[in-house]
Formats: structure tokens, C-alpha cells, sequence
């Protein structure tokens, strides 16, 4: 048995090496060696079109010598042989016009000038043509008119032949043809069958099997569109250049149109529709006449049934709108995704490497630098006391190590206790006879030496914020990164399960794409034909979509046709497990129109809500814009996807350094997980927030600085399980400190909020506030603002349709 399996082993991969040796031959001879060109040469130099206007093989000429400079002289014998083979009197004006223009070649160098190649061909046409005529008699009106079309036709021709004789080469980078590349093409087979004109196997015309065969293979790979206007045109040309073609332009293109309608029959619905088409415009003629078009027609069907479907399928890559278009398409995409991603990725870590060189620059300093330190320090002293002394060979020669280490110890001193220790100057006096002058330069390099390191305090931590700054966007850059590489995936098996279930429930579907079924970020997208729609797609779609995929589905987006059985486009995606519910209340002090502090609500993306507050020092229009300022920054960053800490500690550094005034903001930030309800707070500089979960009620505080008091801050964050019906509440510094005669406001506001019986967000927070007003008689003494949310568990308007799963699986 692996005997025999060896050997059919053997005999398959030598049936491919043969295969492929083929191919490779086949490539070679028409591809490489351009015999294909010369082919068409051939019969191009045969056409003629209206009885003896001929401008194919001038054209074909031209745009061989400006491409193809090498095989000019060949292509030029291949197009003589076929103008022979059709008459002398067409080959003797072929001759003619090509000497012409050929003689007319030699004055142009560049053979890309376009404009001139058209002028060559145009005189070389109308010049010869002129010759021909004036010699047996005077040139009429109409040979004039004659040789002016065949001129204008000719140019024409070279700039159809100068798109599509180059993509016979098939060498194109890219697999898509432009709509006019694909009508050029058209012609030039169209003008190619005409040279077949007059060449017959016993009463079958090789033009009608040839063109016919054309349509099939167009129509099957290009569909009804491609198929109908490949029969216009092609037979429109063939009627051109025999009369007697004329009603070849009504089978060719209603054969193409079938035979596209039929496209999913496969090779059978194509031929099928090719065969209907003959029978339906043959019975108009005799029986001899059917009798040899069904059989030219059945010729080409046998030709179209041996055409390997590889080439079909290679061919349909440079057709727009078929699959293996649509799958190339997608690669090409892909491919520009992934060089996308790549040099993305090399920006992140150009980034990260920053990082890490701004945090190794920022570590502490180690004990060589510290001696560095000391040995600057004491030189600086000495030059001022020791350098004119009469002790000096004593002290710093034969005394050093004793010199050295007392002065460091004073040094020490002077730097962490701002005083000398009485033991340190003793024994220094002891030693020193210029102690007393020693001691006062030192005191004067330490304030220096304070200042300086104050100085490189503020340069460490400015480069700690770059680093961590860069380092977040180093982390965006490559999350971006791997987002473009992340391509559709195919999930057969759920898409199987939707598409057996929309067919029970008789919903017509027409496309669907699933992009992704991660929990909480499904994206589906369907194409759905509606007779009249009535919110199907979220209370029977949306329904089944969550029972398939055992998450909450909701209708994102639906964009409905407006006629019946049109084309209706909606997006599914994850509905969030929670909601939030919020609701403000703002007072400016004294009753003003302009508060000082500032709020926002917002959606982050990916399931993310984040409510936050900011007031700004003192009152009025300043501090208002500071706040706005903080918020307006903290929106911008959190929605690149950096996160929170680099965000605020970003704020922080712009607030410090941004002017020279004193200018403080707090922020009191709460961001909420919408899959998880899990609260996470980071509160700067801000008051206590509270939750409140039926009859008891929270208290969230942290110890943090306002910004731009200091450049770096460490932060301090909250973390909290919300439940569903738990309700926040934030609030400035205003409504926190309330009225004046309370003393304890922590109890108070928890008195005050417990008692509470409304749960609406709105409702609490103007309570609230109207609590503090009265609770200061009416007076407002500070900006006061109070942000409310409520969070709840999501319940769907429709609930689960289920789905016979094992019917689907």
C-alpha cells in the first residue's frame, strides 16, 4: 500500500513539473518571445473596416515603435504578411504608409512625444491615400472625406492601442483595469477579429467563433455588464467591416447579457445564454442559416469549455467587481496595512527609546557623583581661603585625608542642617587657623550649591514627565499599530448560525461582514432587502444577533431605502452591560453669570465614561478659563487613547510652565467601565466625592496637590465596584465646605445625602445645592458646581430571540 503510494506520489509531482514546463514554455514563446504581438500584427494588418479603410495596421505600428523598439522591424514584416494575405490593392497601400512613416520616424528622437507619433500617423495615412487616388483620375469629394476619416480613425486607434497593447504584456504591478482600460481592450479584440474577416472551415467564419468566444469568456469572468458591452462594441466593429455581419451586434450583445444573468450556472449558465441568444436571432433567417450559426456557436462554447479555469480565474483579477478582484484588492490593502503598521511601529519606538534615554538620565546620583560633587565644592572654597594661607603645605600636603574629611563633614552639615555641628567646628578650629573665614565661604558656596540642586531637582523631574510622555505616546502609536495589522477575520461558524437564522425568519440577506465578536466591541455590518421596514433590525436581528452570540446586540446604525426591496445598510454592535445617567447643578459666586469652575462628560471609546471637574483658583473669568483650559486638555489627551496619569501629569507640566503667575487648577476626574461598572478616581487637589448605594453612602478622597503648584506629581488614585442603581456624586470645593457654622462637613453632606429619597441624578443635584445656599442664608460665597451620575444595568427594549443551535452548528 505505501508502495503504491509512492509511486502515485511520483507520477503527480512529475505531471506538475510537466505542467508547469508547459506553462512556462507557453509564457515564454507568446509572453517574453512577444509571438502574441506578432499575431495580432498579423491580423491587424488584414483588418478593414466600410469596404477599404484600413487604419489598424499604422496605429499597431506606431505604438510597436514607440514601446517596443527592438521587434519594430519583425512586427513591421508581420503586418506586411497579413496585409498581402487579404489583397493587393489593401497590401500595396499598407506598404506604402508604412515606408511613409517610417521615413517621417527619423526626424523624431524622442519616441515618447505623443503629439508628434499622432501627426506621423495622421500624414502617413492621408499622404499615402492622396498618392493612391490622384493617380488613375482627379480626387473627388468624397475620397477627400474618405482619407480625413481614415486619418482622424488612425489616430484614435494609436491612442487605444497606447493603453492596451502594454497590458498584453501582462507585467502590471497592480491587478485592476481602469474602465477605459477595459473598453481599449475591447477594441483591440474587436479590431483583431476583424482580420479574420474572409478565412472559413467549411462555412464556419472564424470571425463569428472567435468573437463569440470572446463574449463567453468576458461574460463568465466580468459578469452582464462586461458580457453586453463587449457584444455591442465587438459587433458593432465586425458589422463595420462586413454589412453582412450587421445583425452580429444584436446576438453578441444579447448573448453577452445572458450568458452574464446566467454567470452562476457557471461555464453551463454561460453557454446556455450564448446558445439562446443564437437560436432567438437565428430563426429569423433560413435553416441553412441557423443551422451554421449554432454550429459556429457550439464551436465556441468547446473552446470556452476547454479554456482552463486557472486562466478564467487569473483573467477575473482584472475585471472590478468579481471575487478574485475583491480578494486581490484585499491583499493589496493588506500590504499597504502592513507597511502602514510598520513604520508606525518604528515611530513607536523611536519614541520609546526617547523614554528610556530621558529615565536613565533622570536616575539618582551615585556616589561618584556625590564625590564629584563634594571635590567642586571645596575647591571652590579653597581657592577663596586656603590658597593664600600660610598653612597650606600642612593642610592639603602632609594633612589631606584629615584635611579633606573634616571640611566635608562641615559641608554635610551646612546642606542638611543648615548649621554646623559644635563637635565638626571644634575639631576643624583645631585644626584650621583660618577656621572662622573657611566656615563663612562655605556658607556662602552652600546657598549657591542649594540653589544649583533645586535647579537640577526641576530639570530631573521636567525629564521624568517627557519620558513618561513620550512613553504614552509610544504606547498609542503601537496599539494603532496592531489595530491596521488586525485584518477582518473570518467567523464561518457564527456566520453560518445568522445566516440560517435571518433565512427562517424570511429575511432576505443580501451581504454581511463581520469585523469583530470580542466581547463588548462586536461590529457587524448587513446589507438587507426590506419590502417595508418596520424596525426589524432591532426587534427581530438584534434579538437573534444576541442569542447567537451571547451578548447584548443593539442596531448602531441603519441607513433604510426608501422604495420597497431596496437595499437597507445596518450596523451591529455590543450594547454596554451599564448606562449612565447624570444630571448638574452650577452657581457662580454671588449669584454671578461666570463660575470659576468647569465640567465635562464624556465618552472615551471602548466602553469607557469619564465625568470630570475642574475648578480654577480664585473667581470669575480667569479662573473659569483655567478650568475650561484643564478640561479642554484632559478631553484632547484621554481621547488619543493615553492614559489617565500621563494625561494629568501632561496637564500639570503645561499649567507649570506655561506662565509666571500662580495659576492652580484642581481636577476631580471619575472614570466609569460601562462592561464592568468598575470606578477608578483621580482626584487632584479636588474635594471628597460620594457613593451612594441604597442607605449607605460612600466617601472617596486622596491627598493630592492641585496642578501647577510642582511639575511632578505623584498620583494617587481610587479604585470602586459600582453597582447597578449606585449613585455618584462629585462636587467643588464650594459645595463641599458649605456652611460656615458646620463643622464637621464630612458627616454632614453624608447626613444630607443619605436622606435623600429622590434617585434621580437631576433631582439631587439641585437639591443639593439648594441645600448649601440655604444652608448660608442665601449667600453664595464661592463658585459651587455638583456633577450627579447614576448608573444602571442595561436591559435590552427586545429581548433574545433564540436560535436552534443545533440546526446551525
Amino acid at each position: 500500500m505505501s508502495q503504491t503510494l509512492k509511486i502515485e506520489t511520483i507520477l503527480h509531482s512529475k505531471r506538475t513539473r510537466i505542467k508547469k514546463g508547459i506553462k512556462a514554455s507557453i509564457k515564454e514563446i507568446f509572453i517574453e518571445k512577444q509571438l502574441l504581438l506578432l499575431l495580432v500584427g498579423l491580423l491587424l494588418g488584414r483588418a478593414v473596416i466600410l469596404y477599404n479603410i484600413s487604419p489598424f495596421a499604422i496605429a499597431f505600428l506606431a505604438t510597436a515603435w514607440a514601446i517596443y523598439q527592438k521587434r519594430t522591424l519583425t512586427m513591421l514584416i508581420f503586418i506586411l504578411l497579413g496585409a498581402w494575405s487579404q489583397s493587393i490593392e489593401h497590401a500595396v497601400y499598407i506598404s506604402l504608409s508604412l515606408v511613409v512613416f517610417m521615413f517621417l520616424t527619423r526626424f523624431l528622437k524622442d519616441r515618447s512625444n505623443l503629439k508628434m507619433l499622432m501627426l506621423f500617423v495622421f500624414l502617413s495615412t492621408v499622404v499615402t491615400r492622396i498618392f493612391l487616388y490622384s493617380l488613375p483620375s482627379p480626387i473627388t469629394t468624397y475620397e477627400w472625406l474618405h482619407l480625413l476619416i481614415e486619418g482622424v480613425l488612425g489616430i484614435v486607434l494609436l491612442l487605444i492601442f497606447m493603453q492596451s497593447i502594454p497590458l498584453l504584456a501582462l507585467k502590471r504591478y497592480q491587478p485592476a483595469l481602469k474602465n477605459e482600460e477595459i473598453i481599449c481592450i475591447i477594441i483591440l479584440l474587436a479590431s483583431i477579429l476583424t482580420g479574420f474577416i474572409g478565412w472559413e472551415v467549411y462555412a464556419v467564419s472564424l470571425e463569428h467563433v472567435f468573437s463569440r468566444y470572446i463574449v463567453l469568456t468576458l461574460a463568465f469572468v466580468g459578469g452582464a455588464a462586461i458580457g453586453s458591452t463587449v457584444g455591442v462594441v465587438t459587433g458593432l466593429i465586425l458589422s463595420l467591416a462586413n454589412v453582412a455581419n450587421l445583425y452580429q451586434m444584436s446576438l453578441l450583445a444579447f448573448s453577452g447579457l445572458l450568458g452574464g444573468l446566467l454567470q452562476e450556472g457557471k461555464k453551463h449558465g454561460v453557454s446556455l445564454g450564448l446558445l439562446v441568444g443564437t437560436f432567438l436571432v437565428g430563426i429569423y433567417g433560413d435553416m441553412q442559416t441557423l443551422t451554421a450559426t449554432m454550429l459556429e456557436s457550439s464551436i465556441a462554447i468547446l473552446l470556452f469549455y476547454l479554456t482552463p479555469n486557472n486562466l478564467l480565474k487569473q483573467m477575473s483579477k482584472y475585471i472590478p467587481g468579481t471575487t478574485e478582484y475583491s480578494y486581490e484588492e484585499r491583499k493589496y490593502l493588506q500590504k499597504i496595512r502592513d507597511v502602514t503598521a510598520q513604520r508606525v511601529e518604528q515611530y513607536s519606538a523611536v519614541f520609546e527609546a526617547l523614554s528610556k534615554s530621558f529615565i536613565q538620565s533622570t536616575e539618582s546620583q551615585n556616589e561618584q557623583e556625590h564625590m564629584d560633587e563634594t571635590d567642586y565644592f571645596l575647591s571652590l572654597v579653597t581657592e577663596k581661603t586656603c590658597q593664600m594661607c600660610f598653612m597650606k603645605k600642612r593642610c592639603w600636603q602632609n594633612r589631606f585625608e584629615e584635611t579633606y574629611s573634616l571640611m566635608e563633614l562641615l559641608k554635610n552639615d551646612l546642606v542638611l542642617h543648615q548649621e554646623v555641628d559644635p563637635l565638626h567646628m571644634k575639631k576643624f578650629e583645631n585644626h584650621c587657623v583660618k577656621s572662622k573665614q573657611v566656615i563663612d565661604a562655605m556658607v556662602n558656596e552652600v546657598s549657591l550649591l542649594t540653589i544649583n540642586k533645586k535647579l537640577k531637582k526641576q530639570v530631573v523631574e521636567s525629564k521624568k514627565i517627557v519620558a513618561d510622555q513620550l512613553k504614552g505616546v509610544s504606547d498609542v502609536m503601537d496599539n494603532f499599530a496592531k489595530e491596521i495589522v488586525k485584518e477582518r477575520q473570518r467567523h464561518e461558524k457564527q456566520e453560518i448560525q445568522i445566516v440560517r437564522a435571518l433565512k427562517q425568519m424570511d429575511i432576505h440577506l443580501e451581504k454581511i461582514d463581520i469585523y469583530q465578536l470580542e466581547k463588548g466591541t462586536i461590529d457587524i455590518e448587513m446589507s438587507i432587502i426590506f419590502y417595508d421596514y418596520h424596525g426589524e433590525g432591532s426587534k427581530l436581528i438584534a434579538p437573534v444577533l444576541s442569542d447567537i452570540l451571547q451578548e447584548t446586540i443593539i442596531v448602531k446604525e441603519e441607513e433604510i431605502s426608501p422604495f420597497p426591496n431596496g437595499v437597507s445598510f445596518l450596523t451591529f454592535g455590543s450594547a454596554r452591560q451599564y448606562t449612565v445617567e447624570t444630571g448638574v447643578a452650577v452657581a457662580a459666586k454671588g449669584g454671578g453669570l461666570v463660575s470659576g469652575d468647569s465640567y465635562t462628560t464624556m465618552e472615551l471609546g471602548k466602553g469607557k465614561y469619564a465625568l470630570a471637574i475642574s475648578d480654577g483658583m480664585g473667581n470669575g473669568i480667569r479662573a473659569r478659563e483655567e478650568s475650561m483650559e484643564t478640561l479642554r486638555l484632559l478631553e484632547q489627551i484621554l481621547q488619543t487613547g493615553i492614559s489617565e496619569q500621563v494625561a494629568i501629569q501632561s496637564i500639570n507640566s503645561i499649567l507649570a510652565l506655561r506662565t509666571t503667575d500662580e495659576i492652580f487648577a484642581t481636577l476631580d476626574l471619575a472614570i466609569i467601565n460601562l462592561h464592568n461598572a468598575a470606578l477608578r478616581f483621580l482626584k487632584i487637589g479636588s474635594s471628597p466625592s460620594f457613593i451612594k448605594r441604597g442607605d449607605e453612602v460612600i466617601q472617596i478622597e486622596a491627598n493630592n496637590l492641585p496642578m501647577g503648584i510642582i511639575e511632578y506629581v505623584d498620583l494617587e488614585t481610587v479604585s470602586e465596584t459600582l453597582k447597578s442603581g449606585d449613585i455618584l456624586i462629585m462636587m467643588s470645593d464650594g459645595v463641599f465646605d458649605g456652611p460656615k457654622q458646620i463643622k464637621n462637613n464630612d458627616l454632614w453632606l453624608q447626613r444630607k445625602i443619605r436622606n435623600m429619597k429622590t434617585q434621580e441624578p437631576q433631582a439631587i443635584a439641585d437639591l443639593l445645592l439648594e441645600e448649601v445656599v440655604r444652608g448660608e442664608l442665601g449667600v453664595i460665597r464661592d463658585d459651587m458646581t455638583v456633577v450627579v451620575a447614576k448608573i444602571k444595568k442595561h436591559k435590552p427594549k427586545w429581548a433574545t430571540i433564540p436560535v436552534m443551535h443545533s440546526e446551525a452548528k
